[in-house]
Order: structure tokens, then C-alpha cells, then sequence
């Protein structure tokens, strides 16, 4: 009980900027609707991979404008808050990321969420997804966001358990963020579609598409499948329960 109080307090402390008002019933949860991000100074990298598969090349030069991204997966608390519901398999964890949420309704939850906070929350592009997940300025060339070593940081398909975990357990990144390996895949806003090779800035994907790009594993996926240039994809009405969200929104310095 102590460490959930002190989690749901150190939440607060975080994000004391946002303030919310919520109807009578919901303020007993109020702490699990902010959500503490991480800010992530722009930059240029090497977005892809030659050592993995095929669809992750060619690598290519991506620049970034300055942006803030969730510390962690939102959590099932921080969903039922906002939505009322918890959609969760592995629910009656309140700490662990939600999850069996399609990309559909991620776009609900953030048009919610953004009515309540007054922010404007969006889904990582891939392209901020993979720099973060990187360390941004502070990588050190990880193949996992974190470390080589991806029991150090990750829920996957060896030490999972086939179920999720509660968020921020693992060590986190050199930006200072977790389970950015593992535990779910993390929804991207972009239509997913073949990579060029042209330099980029503050790319977005595909024009159109069919399915939407999901990056990171999760517990029921191997280390391969966890590398942080590895990406796959769904269509946007595709629910599971290992595939969950983190947020971003446009940042104006540290």
C-alpha cells in the first residue's frame, strides 16, 4: 500500500502544471489522470537498421524538433479516469499499462483527455518514438531502449510471466523513460509504409495506408521483436492484449 501511495504522489508532483475538473465522483482518482513526461530535446539520428529486417531500411537521417513523451505507458488507472472503463485483459492492476486498445480508441481517450487537461496530447510518430526510445541526445547505441542487455529493461517473452507489469519496474533509458522495450506495443500515430532514404524532418509516414505502426514488443514477444528499430503494424480497429500507448505533446523547452 505504500509504495502505491507514494507512486500516486510522485505522479502529482510531476505534473503539478495540469489541473483538472472532474465531477465529484472522480476526484478520489485524480492523481492517475496526470500524466508525467519526459522532455526530449530535438535532434538528428540515424532512424532504421542494417542488422535487422528488411522493412527497417534503409536507414536514413531524421531531424527532430523538441517534444515531451509519457515517462511511462498509460496505465489502466490513467484510462479509467478519463474513459470510465477499463478494457484491460490483464485488468484489477491499476499500475500496469492498459491494454487491448485499438488505435481507434486511443484517439478517443486523447480527444477526452485533452478536453479535461487543456493540452494537446497526441500519439508519437514513429519517427519520435524511435529517437526516444534511442536516449535522443544522450544515446549511447543501445540495441534495447536502455540497455544491451534486455532483461535490465524489459518485460518480454522469457521473464513476463505471459501477462503484463506494472509500469516503470525496469531501469529506465538515458532520457530517463521506461518500458519503452516491452510490456505492450505502444501504438504510433503514423500510417505505416516503407521507409526512404532521403533525409527528413519531423517526418509523420505515409501519405494513407491500411494499418498504423506499432513499435517496442511486449511480453510475449522475443528480444529481436524489442530492438529499438524493430516496427510492425496493425489496422487501426485492432485490439489485444499486448498492445497499449504512450503520449506526447509538443514541448517549449526543458
Amino acid at each position: 500500500m505504500k509504495k502505491h501511495i507514494i507512486y500516486y504522489i510522485s505522479l502529482l508532483l510531476l505534473t503539478t502544471s495540469c489541473s483538472l475538473e472532474l465531477p465529484d465522483d472522480k476526484s478520489s482518482v485524480l492523481a492517475p489522470t496526470l500524466i508525467p513526461t519526459v522532455f526530449v530535446e530535438g535532434g538528428t539520428f540515424q532512424m532504421g537498421s542494417t542488422t535487422g529486417y528488411s522493412y527497417e531500411q534503409p536507414v536514413h537521417s531524421v531531424t527532430l524538433s523538441s517534444f515531451a513523451i509519457g515517462k511511462y505507458e498509460v496505465t489502466q488507472a490513467q484510462w479509467k479516469t478519463v474513459m470510465g472503463v477499463n478494457p484491460s485483459t490483464f485488468s484489477n492492476c491499476d499500475e500496469c499499462p492498459v491494454e487491448n486498445v485499438s488505435w481507434n480508441d486511443v484517439q478517443l481517450f486523447i480527444t477526452k483527455l485533452n478536453n479535461l487537461t487543456g493540452k494537446i496530447y497526441r500519439l508519437p510518430t514513429e519517427a519520435e518514438w524511435e529517437y526516444a526510445a534511442r536516449g535522443g541526445k544522450l544515446s549511447k547505441g543501445y540495441t534495447y531502449s536502455g540497455s544491451n542487455t534486455i532483461d535490465d529493461v524489459a518485460w518480454y517473452t522469457s521473464n513476463s510471466s505471459n501477462t503484463t507489469h506494472s509500469v516503470g519496474q525496469k531501469i529506465a533509458n538515458e532520457l530517463g523513460i521506461y518500458d519503452m522495450t516491452g510490456n505492450v506495443w505502444e501504438w504510433c500515430s503514423d500510417w505505416y509504409g516503407a521507409y526512404s532514404s532521403n533525409s527528413q524532418t519531423n517526418p509523420t509516414g505515409a501519405s494513407s495506408g491500411t494499418t498504423r505502426v506499432l513499435r517496442g514488443g511486449s511480453g510475449l514477444y522475443n528480444p529481436q521483436n524489442s530492438r529499438v528499430a524493430s516496427r510492425d503494424n496493425r489496422t487501426p480497429d485492432y485490439r489485444i492484449y499486448d498492445i497499449g500507448f504512450r503520449v506526447v505533446f509538443p514541448s517549449e523547452g526543458k
